[in-house]
């Protein structure tokens, strides 16, 4: 959906204008000395980079956008009052940085259901792995196999200015999050199903559907997402 994709322009646009902002008046501040000691033990309490995505502490958690998991299960939409929500929900917040509605979730399911069509190319790669292979090599050997249907490998090679990566890249990854549920579950009915594969229900959510093509019943799915959370 188009206006997802300029809401989150919006956002960046302000973002960086903030960044430059922030660069220009306070591009010489120090933020700290550095030790051996911290060197040698992986770098910890070294400010590296600028994040907002989520934040680790340890008292109380994982923080996502500022939002704990238990605030982020009561108030990020789902299909039922009973079950958990549903991940399109924390992309559009990790994307946005805004509690979704459920109209923005359910759209959002939509498009990443048009997108989500695997060549296949893609499945004649993962058969030709030993059945052996962990399911992980698989998975990134799948992903790889995804390359000549880069948008924006196929924008670089026609020299597009760098200000509009962005643009190309996000259907990049648009494309990609809408064929994971594909690819992981032939991987899976591949390895423990003897390759008796399920055809996706495009009538399902993101995960609804990587549940439906792995065959998983509805409250095997619950509990996995319970445990998740």
């Amino acid at each position: 959906m188009e206006y997802i994709k300029n809401r989150f322009y919006e956002k960046a646009i302000k973002c960086n204008a903030e960044f430059q902002r922030i660069r220009k008046d306070h591009g010489d501040v120090v933020l700290g000395q550095v030790t051996i000691d911290q060197v040698l033990s992986g770098m910890k309490g070294i400010p590296a980079l600028v994040t907002e995505t989520s934040k680790l502490d340890a008292n109380e958690g994982i923080r996502f956008k500022g939002y704990s998991i238990q605030e982020l299960r009561k108030q990020l939409p789902k299909i039922d009052d009973e079950g958990e929500p549903l991940p399109e929900g924390l992309f559009y917040l990790m994307l946005i940085g805004e509690i979704p509605d459920k109209e923005d979730v359910l759209n959002l399911s939509k498009d990443w259901s048009t997108r989500s069509h695997v060549p296949q190319h893609v499945f004649d790669v993962i058969d030709a792995l030993p059945k052996n292979s962990r399911p992980m090599t698989q998975f990134i050997t799948a992903i790889t196999a995804l390359a000549p249907e880069s948008v924006f490998q196929k924008a670089y090679r026609a020299g597009v200015n760098k200000k509009f990566y962005w643009d190309f890249m996000y259907e990049d990854v648009m494309n990609l999050i809408a064929r994971l549920p594909r690819i992981a579950a032939y991987i899976y009915r591949r390895m423990y199903h003897k390759g008796k594969h399920i055809e996706p229900n495009h009538n399902l959510d993101w995960a609804g559907n990587l549940a439906h093509m792995m065959g998983f019943e509805s409250t095997e799915v619950k509990d996995y997402f319970a445990y998740i959370w």
